[in-house]
């Protein structure tokens, strides 16, 4: 009888193993993720590079802050020279601690020293204040990646009913959640404090999750053909 279960447990393993690797989003674009994406909050938006231009090195991020974006705090790296250039606002704003807002932050600029390599990746992250309003909706942040040679704009944003990910070059954008009664609070405190809505939690989910049922299934399986064995 234990003889027959290995090979239904190696069956269910290779399932689930081409299940976990389906799983795994393809790394070729520019993307962002944000520590947290509730509306009103504040939140660190991670932009990631994982390669140059065609083979190219890369040389500049350029990231576009959307208008409905009005606080705007990029954070320094290392070996990369940032800038913010800033706009008029059509209506001056007032902030949560009662400050009137003229301008607001067009770009993020990331202009390396020493081009990098395209075998290598890099992460920005920004602050950024998100809008109110914007609870349910996609917020896009198009981004010119400029290279030795060459350059590639992600900036293609996905009409209403369109495929997202059938884009060639797709803008790195993130889902705004609502805010809770408590959290709304919470965001709207000094910026850099964390807040208790998130967008999807890290742990294990999606590819970690499948690789741990494959563990799992691995061990039962064998604890069960011993048993079986058994006289």
């Amino acid at each position: 009888m234990g003889r027959r279960v290995l090979p239904v447990v190696g069956a269910a393993l290779g399932g689930l193993l081409i299940a976990a690797w389906s799983a795994i989003p393809a790394a070729a674009h520019v993307s962002v993720k944000a520590d947290q994406a509730v509306a009103g909050g504040y939140a660190v938006l991670t932009f990631a590079v994982p390669h140059g231009c065609e083979g190219s090195p890369t040389t500049k991020i350029a990231i576009k802050i959307p208008e409905s974006v009005t606080s705007t705090k990029p954070t320094v790296v290392a070996d990369w020279q940032v800038e913010a250039p800033q706009v008029k606002l059509a209506q001056p704003q007032t902030d949560s601690h009662g400050n009137q807002i003229t301008e607001r932050v067009d770009q993020v600029i990331y202009t390396a020293e020493t081009p990098l390599p395209d075998a290598l990746r890099q992460t920005f992250e920004v602050q950024v204040k998100l809008p109110e309003d914007a609870a349910g909706t996609t917020l896009a942040f198009p981004v010119v990646q400029s290279c030795v040679q060459g350059e590639t704009a992600w900036i293609q944003v996905a009409a209403a009913g369109e495929n997202g990910e059938e884009l060639e070059h797709p803008a790195p954008a993130i889902k705004i959640v609502a805010a809770e009664p408590d959290e709304v609070t919470a965001g709207s405190g000094t910026p850099g404090e964390p807040t208790q809505a998130a967008a999807a939690p890290v742990g294990w989910t999606g590819p970690a999750g499948l690789a741990a049922g494959v563990l799992g299934l691995v061990l039962g399986g064998i604890a069960l053909a011993r048993t079986r064995q058994r006289p």
